[in-house]
């Protein structure tokens, strides 16, 4: 005999429930092998906060 792969810790399933369970628990994880990896955005903003601007800039600056 050999011991299951899934085993219930508390109440009685039937073999149709383990089934059940066993075939979305194998769907979850061929869907999540498959999906590409989301793609990160910048890891910084494209803009300057003013605040953290220096104060002093150029006089032929197009930012003053």
């Amino acid at each position: 005999m050999t011991t299951p792969d899934i085993r219930v810790e508390k109440g009685h399933a039937e073999p149709e429930e383990v089934a059940a369970i066993t075939a979305i628990l194998l769907a979850r994880a061929a869907a999540t092998a498959q999906a590409p990896a989301p793609r990160r955005g910048r890891d910084k903003a494209g803009w300057r906060r003013l605040e953290r601007t220096p104060g002093f800039r150029a006089p032929h600056s197009w930012q003053g």
